[in-house]
Formats: C-alpha cells, sequence, structure tokens
C-alpha cells in the first residue's frame, strides 16, 4: 500500500483558502459592479433633467438638480475607485492562495508517481523471487 501524502492535510487548507480567497474575489466584484451600475444609473439620470426652463424658478431647480447630480456622481465615482481597489486585492488574495495550493498540488503529484513507481518495484522484486524460486524447484 501507497504512503499517504505527508502534506495532506495542508493541502486541504490551502485548497478550502483558495476557495475563501475565490468567494471573496466574487463578492468583490459584485460590489464593484453594484457601484458601476449606480454611477450609470446617476448619469443617466443627470441627462433626464430638463433642459428647457420657462422661468427664474425653474432655471434655479434645474441648475440645483444638476448641481446635486454632479456631486453624487462624483461621491459614485469615489466609492467604483474604492470598490475597484478592493477587487484587485481580492484578486491578488485569490491568485497567491492558488498559487500556494498549486504548489502543494504538485508536490502531492510528484508524491504519488514515486509511491507509484515504489509499489511498481517491490511488486516487480516479488515476481523475480518467485520466478526465481521456481527455476532453482525445477533445476532441484
Amino acid at each position: 500500500m501507497a504512503r499517504q501524502f505527508p502534506l495532506a492535510g495542508l493541502l486541504r487548507v490551502r485548497r478550502l483558502q483558495e476557495e475563501q480567497a475565490a468567494g471573496g474575489l466574487a463578492a468583490a466584484n459584485r460590489r464593484l459592479r453594484d457601484a458601476d451600475d449606480a454611477r450609470t444609473e446617476a448619469y443617466a439620470a443627470l441627462h433626464d433633467l430638463p433642459a428647457d426652463a420657462v422661468d427664474r424658478a425653474t432655471l434655479t431647480a434645474i441648475a440645483a438638480a444638476r448641481a446635486s447630480a454632479r456631486s453624487m456622481l462624483a461621491e459614485l465615482g469615489a466609492v467604483e475607485e474604492a470598490r475597484r481597489a478592493e477587487a484587485d486585492a481580492a484578486q491578488a488574495q485569490y491568485r497567491a492562495a492558488r498559487e500556494r495550493a498549486a504548489v502543494l498540488g504538485k508536490l502531492e503529484d510528484r508524491h504519488a508517481g514515486l509511491a507509484a513507481a515504489e509499489e511498481l518495484r517491490a511488486e516487480q522484486v516479488v515476481l523475480d523471487e518467485l520466478a526465481g524460486s521456481r527455476h532453482n524447484r525445477a533445476e532441484g
């Protein structure tokens, strides 16, 4: 029977960390999309404001609405940039977790190959001994 990979427990932990990092990346990307959608909606609302002023009060209201919308766009832009930074950090964490798991995965593959070769060598030794003992009995 082949020996168990000595770092199997650590490999499981690394794969769990990779899955958690993938979940964090997905959540960060979702928040980024939500921030982008909010900014797009606010921008569309700014364009939908009426441009025709029939009197001074309407002109003042239009100017105030546009100033408010521009301020909101600036805030939403800042939120989107913060979300982009979060998504970039989550991407880096995922990449690092994936690399750590991949390194151990390669070690596990190498261990499995060596264990299989060792097992085949042991089987060959047994077969050689059996063949040798049969040969010796046949001669004797």
